[in-house]
């Protein structure tokens, strides 16, 4: 979303070079907006070998799949928003493992920070941003989301070694 009004006095904004960027800049008051980016979590949660996924019914990549995911509250721990979001989606209860790592791309206004996690109770239900949930063998997934989720199955991969 783009600001288009500022914050401080409601005055519209102008695009500036400010601080080497073109940013929206109010000519009343002199606020400068900056764009903050929105931090999202993903868990790369397991049970009996198998992992856990589920089929997206959001944009952008609504119907495939990926890991359970979501964007983190404001004054909200990252771990507490991993373990929140993958109930949410999926209907169980997890225990979180390490940070699997963080991951943005130019362009794009989400860091999406990975967890290991391991499946500890429930029944899969999918939610209601999900069209379905369910697990995989590592050796039957089906094609992934986002681009990151392979490099962080790697990663993964590599620190179960």
């Amino acid at each position: 979303m783009v600001a288009r009004f500022c914050v401080g006095c409601g005055s519209p904004l102008r695009r500036r070079t400010v601080h080497g960027r073109r940013r929206p800049v109010c000519p009343a008051c002199g606020h400068i907006h900056f764009d903050d980016p929105k931090v999202a979590v993903g868990v790369v949660a397991v049970r009996r070998g198998r992992l856990l996924l589920v089929k997206r019914d959001q944009i952008p990549h609504r119907g495939a799949w990926s890991f359970p995911s979501g964007f983190v509250d404001a004054g909200e721990t990252l771990e507490r928003a991993a373990v929140r979001e993958t109930k949410e989606e999926t209907g169980v209860e997890i225990r979180l493992g390490p940070q699997l790592g963080a991951y943005s791309q130019a362009g794009n206004a989400v860091v999406f920070v990975a967890y290991a996690a391991r499946v500890v109770s429930g029944r899969v239900v999918p939610g209601p941003e999900c069209q379905d949930a369910d697990y995989f063998s590592f050796d039957g997934l089906p094609p992934l989301a986002f681009e990151h989720d392979a490099e962080i199955l790697r990663t993964w991969r590599s620190r179960k070694r």
